[in-house]
């Protein structure tokens, strides 16, 4: 079951006995955790009937014996349990899954993990529960994300502001939902955030980072390139290589899997590739640019320029150095 069906079922008032929320995601995890803390009783009624433990804390016998009283008045009672992954002895809660009492809602939130699926427990929830099983999105999956969550709040964002945002903050969907409420609140009267507002609110340089000096090596514009490293150069924590030469070598790699489509549709070739169709033209024009020899050739080069980033083959030559030789190699 989705997070929005769940959430659309509370605030129908319809409720399950028991819901399980388990996996690596914990943004989806901590939504509903957070509805059902604050939302599915009013003030009043939380203040008699809202019960919350924390895993590493948490005793079984105390955790089933609030589940089994009875709500004050209220038809309900919510029961939340907080990161379950930490508690001792959880499948002591067997016999309650089994056999719940329907005027208590009671959250669990095991994060990081599942549980095993041949346990006992896990079959009782299955039966008796609804579970949500959570896992991350993927790289090429987020900038999409991105867009959908800016387009559910009713506002717009930029193609640049997206990847500025994704680079900058990576797989961590609770921080760069924060960071779009936080974009959200400085607005305005404005409906669209742009990379300027990445720039002034996030704090990520509009014009160097890793996004645009790969954009410069698609387009083998070798100027702006040395541009961008000798910002880095002078700014070696707005962009260490160990996190520039990663991204670069993800990104050719991506391109060199179009040498191995055989269409040149757009739609097919993300497809079959499992690049963002939000960016596909992109890899598109770098493997025109490059052909197969130069794609080949920019992967060896980047092996080479890591290992020697780490002190193989290499003297201690600065970061900037490394990276200007290696781009210069790589547009050849």
């Amino acid at each position: 079951m989705s997070v929005e069906k769940i959430i659309t079922d509370w605030k129908q008032k319809k409720f399950g006995p028991v819901y399980w929320l388990e996996g690596e995601e914990s943004f989806y995890i901590d939504q509903l955790v957070e509805y059902a803390e604050h939302h599915i009783l009013s003030e009043a009624e939380a203040g008699f009937n809202l019960s919350v433990f924390y895993g590493r804390d948490a005793n079984w016998a105390d955790l089933i014996n609030a589940c089994r009283r009875y709500p004050m008045f209220s038809d309900k009672q919510v029961v939340i349990l907080k990161e379950a992954q930490q508690m001792r002895d959880i499948d002591k809660l067997e016999g309650y899954i089994e056999h719940p009492l329907s005027s208590t809602v009671l959250v669990v939130a095991h994060k990081e993990k599942k549980l095993d699926g041949r346990s006992k427990l896990s079959r009782l929830l299955k039966q008796h529960a609804v579970v949500l099983s959570t896992k991350k999105l993927y790289e090429n999956q987020l900038p999409e994300w991105v867009n959908e969550q800016v387009q559910k709040k009713g506002f717009t964002i930029s193609r640049k502001a997206v990847m500025l945002l994704v680079e900058h903050i990576g797989n961590d969907m609770s921080r760069i939902n924060n960071e779009v409420d936080k974009l959200l609140l400085n607005l305005g009267s404005r409906k669209s955030i742009t990379e300027e507002d990445i720039e002034q609110y996030v704090g990520v340089s509009k014009e160097y980072n890793v996004f645009e000096l790969q954009e410069a090596l698609q387009r083998k514009d070798a100027a702006k390139a040395i541009r961008i490293i000798q910002y880095f150069g002078s700014n070696p924590k707005a962009a260490p290589i160990q996190m520039i030469l990663p991204a670069l070598y993800g990104f050719f790699s991506k391109v060199y899997l179009l040498f191995g489509v055989p269409s040149q549709d757009e739609k097919t070739a993300a497809a079959a590739t499992g690049i963002n169709t939000y960016f596909i033209k992109d890899y598109m024009l770098t493997a025109k640019n490059y052909g197969y020899a130069g794609i080949e050739q920019a992967l060896l080069l980047l092996h080479e320029y890591n290992l020697r980033s780490v002190g193989v083959h290499d003297a201690g030559t600065e970061d900037a150095s490394l990276m200007k030789e290696m781009v210069w190699k790589i547009m050849q």
